[in-house]
């Protein structure tokens, strides 16, 4: 009777899902893994540049997510956005994942607390909203990723002292097409400059470069 009840409560559960595809990641540390990518709606930030139209999903069930899940052949599963954390019924969706065998990779505005259940974290903060960070932020992330919209060398220096990372990133910032490369690898070069401090590298959305999704 218990299991019945709670496979009825499953049910019942869904996702606002902006899609769910199959591809290679562009970006950021493990750029070229295949991966499937879980896209969810929705954000509690809204940032100018951004290229996902996050309030434009559908609602799936936890049945939909995994049906559709299992018919790629990837074992990496992407959570992104939008903001994956603040998705109701989050852990049950993952738990389902690593019953599913899945690595768990987040992509994060590192606001909100990460779920156990992942297993690589890349957060991305942003420096529009840089007092949100100085109030609270998730203080561990296997990547930062920083878009540079404007001069960010000081909000850079302020997450690495939040934000203890292995990797650290600065990626050009895209509007309407066009990239600001040259201002992003002259600030790149600035923070590599300074003497006892975390070395930044260069990431590219290489997805759009090789035009995959």
């Amino acid at each position: 009777m218990a299991n019945k009840t709670q496979n009825t409560i499953l049910s019942t559960i869904s996702y606002p899902i902006v899609e769910i595809f199959e591809s290679l990641q562009g970006e950021g540390f493990n750029t070229g893994m295949p991966s499937i990518f879980v896209r969810f709606g929705k954000c509690n930030l809204t940032c100018p540049w951004c290229d996902t139209d996050y309030m434009t999903f559908e609602s799936w069930t936890l049945e939909q997510i995994l049906a559709k899940v299992k018919s790629y052949s990837s074992k990496n599963i992407i959570i992104t956005g939008g903001e994956p954390t603040i998705q109701p019924n989050l852990g049950v969706l993952l738990d389902a994942f690593k019953q599913a065998g899945y690595f768990l990779v987040i992509e994060t505005n590192g606001l909100k607390e990460v779920p156990k259940q992942i297993d690589y974290i890349a957060t991305s903060p942003k420096r529009l909203y840089q007092e949100k960070y100085q109030r609270r932020c998730i203080p561990f992330a296997h990547e930062v990723r920083i878009v540079a919209d404007e001069n960010v060398l000081d909000f850079c220096e302020q997450i690495e002292q939040q934000i203890q990372a292995e990797h650290y990133y600065l990626s050009p910032c895209e509007v309407d097409g066009k990239m600001n490369l040259l201002e992003t690898i002259t600030q790149l070069g600035q923070l590599n400059q300074r003497e006892n401090k975390p070395k930044w590298q260069l990431s590219l959305q290489t997805h759009k470069i090789v035009g995959i999704e």
